[in-house]
């Protein structure tokens, strides 16, 4: 049986990492942001510091002069100055609006300053002033930017992984598609061969000829087997088909097949007349066949199946049910079971369910679905297919 558990670890690994670079990611950009933020708040601190002792210590004529140009070397920091009536005397690094009340834009633009910062304090020339200021647009920028690092970080490993499953798909479709053919090549040649001897046996008549009947019966299921298996790969061709007289078809092959201790019925709904729908007859059959013998399997070969067959409520989707009185699937395992490899036998390569879901969904555009189970008590499958 293939390793399933393997895969899912190896998908949580790869979700694991991301999480760890994007957190990383994030710690390490925080940590650079916070010194950011501390330096800034030196330095502007030691900006005002500056101010303040150019307007005490040099002339006072010039002291405004002073002020202003040293406000305006700041080429990073938005800063605003102001009386001590928070009065803008000069501002640098604000984006003025191109139209409007310019003062009320900056009184705004003030209180959002006070909100983030106490405004530092200084004197000039025995009169109070003061320095209102928030961090660079290059620290904003910063704090989101981790942020971003982690999403584009999931999306690179999402479009891997999508771009890894889609080439996976692809390369197990190819062997899909090989195996299947190389097995109807090999079937070939004993299929010949049991044909003549049904020749053979037919012509002699000491042999019973009932045996020669059933017999002829198997080799004609091969030989459909064997079309099955060469038409794999290749788009089905889809007629109306009468569902109830398919599947009541294979019924009747099997119950001949099965243990006298499995009992199968079939119940078809004629409430709206025959169960017509596009099929393509040997795939759908594979179908019926599959899920039966693998209702069998769960009830280790004694019990009932119940097959019913109609139409749902608005018509538009055919229904077939496939009830076993089997041991049940577990609820965690409902989509598990339709994947490559899962197998509860000890022999098998864990393909049937896989198979039919192929059949019923990639060629017939249908759905297939374990619609109820209970745990030693049975299963129903269900299969929906369009109408049109």
């Amino acid at each position: 049986m293939i390793n399933l558990y393997g895969k899912s670890r190896a998908n949580w690994i790869v979700i694991a990492l991301a999480i760890v670079i994007g957190l990383s990611s994030i710690v390490y950009t925080n940590a650079l942001v916070n010194q950011l933020l501390v330096q800034e708040d030196q330095q502007t601190a030691i900006f005002a510091d500056i101010q303040e002792y150019v307007a005490n210590v040099a002339n006072p004529d010039e002291n405004i002069n002073a002020l202003t140009d040293i406000i305006n070397k700041n080429d990073y920091l938005p800063l605003i100055l102001t009386d001590e009536q928070n009065r803008p005397q000069a501002w640098r690094n604000v984006r003025l609006p191109a139209r409007g009340d310019t003062l009320a834009f900056l009184r705004k633009r003030i209180a959002r300053m006070r909100a983030e910062h106490q405004p530092i304090e200084f004197e000039v020339a025995g009169t109070r002033n003061l320095i209102y200021y928030e961090h660079s647009t290059l620290v904003s920028q910063l704090r989101v930017y981790p942020y971003i690092q982690l999403g584009v970080t999931i999306l690179f490993f999402f479009f891997v992984y999508v771009l890894f499953s889609a080439s996976r798909k692809a390369e197990q479709n190819k062997v899909w598609v090989g195996l299947a053919k190389e097995t109807a090549h090999q079937l070939g040649t004993p299929i010949s061969s049991l044909l003549a001897w049904l020749e053979y046996f037919k012509l002699d008549e000491n042999f019973d000829q009932s045996i020669v009947g059933e017999l002829e019966k198997d080799v004609k299921r091969l030989e459909m087997i064997t079309a099955r298996f060469s038409s794999i790969g290749s788009p089905p061709v889809l007629k109306p088909e009468n569902l109830g007289e398919i599947v009541a078809s294979v019924v009747e092959y099997l119950e001949k097949r099965l243990s006298t201790k499995v009992k199968i019925s079939v119940n078809i709904n004629h409430d709206f007349g025959e169960i017509i729908a596009p099929l393509n007859q040997p795939l759908f059959e594979w179908v019926v066949e599959n899920l039966c013998k693998n209702a069998v399997d769960a009830m280790s070969g004694a019990g009932r199946i119940d097959i019913g067959v109609g139409y749902t409520k608005e018509a538009r989707f055919v229904q077939i049910d496939f009830k076993d009185t089997g041991k049940g699937i577990p609820s965690g395992m409902f989509k598990r079971v339709f994947q490559p490899g899962f197998t509860t036998k000890k022999r098998g390569w864990g393909l049937g369910l896989t198979l039919v879901k192929r059949i019923v969904e990639n060629y017939h555009q249908g759905k297939i679905f374990v619609a109820e189970s209970r745990v030693d008590v049975g299963t129903t499958f269900r299969v929906l297919l369009p109408t049109e």
